[in-house]
């Protein structure tokens, strides 16, 4: 395999050992400057050149983009991607978590958990956010800080009002989030490669510090994840999107709460503290991804006329509860079932023999037309998620009424 490493730091932790790993695994491996390519664009020909020389050929791609440099570092992953280059973190996920409202908004759509957090811009809605999210004390954020910084602790509603005021008079976009107290100044960072968690570390702030991070002085040791935490941090970074990510979670009375994902992790601190590969780990997943690629469902299949990829919600009030995938009537309309969401488990391909339940969420490939006939007429008005949910035309198989955005 043929890896090129996108790092503006050749010699940092993180950069040294996934090239050390690569190597050792007999791959071919450049780390490229990020800041050094030159995108060029031309009808059917997407190319790259860097310093100024058309781009080698690579099999594969992984990024290491700065919060810096997120601009100009996600265009050159989209050109890779857009020359069929497999990149072990797409330009979308990177974008989808460097923004932590953005990042907040997908996730609270899915039942994972997060700290209840409100954004505001008017200095009307200050006080009534603070309420929202249980009163003071409460966390002040910045929308796209990192390693800690930007993140403030208001131990009282008047400290938070003036906090706020002066961030957004500095045109600074800032979030008002949940104090998890029973996190007690601690978090955990679990590591993600493909669908698994390779290592995990609990992090501790230290003396009056309630930040936990590394970069902080925070402590760490390593930790033996439950599967509930495992399973959410699992799927946080796949709704981002992300194939390599740090998912930060504090520990609350409800289960994981996701404080964030981070699409360039760092290796230092979660190496020496678990004694685990994690840039081996990284490499082999690659190389295993160039082997035998995933398809993107959703970028891929949706090309075929007629066909496309949505997702199908099984509301309370549904018959479809306790009936299998098989009676439910859909693969006979030409509508395959690829995963099904339920709490906090992921079941890929389910059997068609498993029983429906309420709050489910079928991943499906099909007929859109079909797709369409099984959302009803309310629903589509409110424009909520999709609602497996017959309307009386698609019950007698006669048309209806269907909006082109409903899809």
């Amino acid at each position: 395999m043929k890896l090129a490493i996108l790092s503006c730091g050749p010699k940092c932790y993180s950069t040294r050992r996934l090239r050390e790993s690569a190597e050792e695994r007999g791959h071919e491996v450049k780390v490229l400057n990020t800041l050094k390519f030159a995108i060029d664009l031309e009808r059917g020909t997407p190319n790259l050149y860097y310093r100024q020389k058309e781009l080698a050929d690579f099999d594969a791609v992984l990024p290491r983009i700065g919060a810096s440099i997120t601009y100009f570092g996600t265009a050159v992953v989209r050109q890779f991607q857009e020359m069929n280059i497999f990149c072990a973190n797409t330009a979308h996920g990177i974008l989808n978590s460097r923004d932590k409202l953005r990042s907040l908004q997908l996730l609270s759509r899915h039942h994972i958990g997060i700290p209840k957090t409100n954004y505001v811009r008017d200095k009307k809605d200050v006080l009534p956010a603070i309420a929202r999210v249980g009163n003071a004390p409460v966390i002040i954020k910045l929308i796209e800080g990192t390693q800690g910084i930007g993140v403030l602790l208001a131990e009282s509603t008047k400290s938070a009002e003036a906090i706020i005021e002066l961030l957004q008079s500095q045109k600074q976009n800032v979030l008002v989030q949940k104090f998890v107290a029973e996190s007690k100044g601690k978090d955990i960072r679990a590591f993600v490669v493909g669908n698994q968690v390779v290592a995990a570390m609990r992090r501790v702030a230290q003396g009056q510090e309630f930040r936990s991070n590394v970069h902080r002085g925070g402590m760490t040791e390593a930790v033996e994840l439950s599967d509930q935490y495992k399973e959410t941090a699992i799927r946080a970074a796949q709704i981002m999107g992300l194939q390599v990510a740090g998912v930060d979670m504090l520990e609350g009375a409800d289960g994981p709460q996701i404080m964030e994902v981070n699409s360039s992790p760092g290796l230092e601190g979660i190496e020496t503290c678990t004694k685990l590969d994690i840039a081996g780990a990284i490499i082999d997943y690659i190389s295993a991804q160039v082997d035998f690629p995933e398809i993107d469902i959703r970028q891929r299949l949706t090309v075929s006329k007629g066909y496309g990829v949505s997702e199908l919600y099984i509301p309370h009030e549904s018959h479809y509860i306790g009936t299998t995938i098989t009676d439910s009537g859909l693969p006979d309309q030409d509508i395959n079932v690829l995963t099904l969401y339920r709490g906090n488990s992921i079941i890929p391909n389910p059997k068609y023999s498993r029983k429906l339940e309420a709050d489910d969420k079928l991943l499906c490939f099909g007929k859109l037309e079909n797709m369409r006939k099984l959302i009803s007429k309310e629903n589509k008005r409110k424009r909520s998620p999709k609602v497996l949910k017959l309307s009386e035309q698609a019950q007698t198989g006669s048309e209806t009424d269907t909006d082109p955005e409903d899809h």
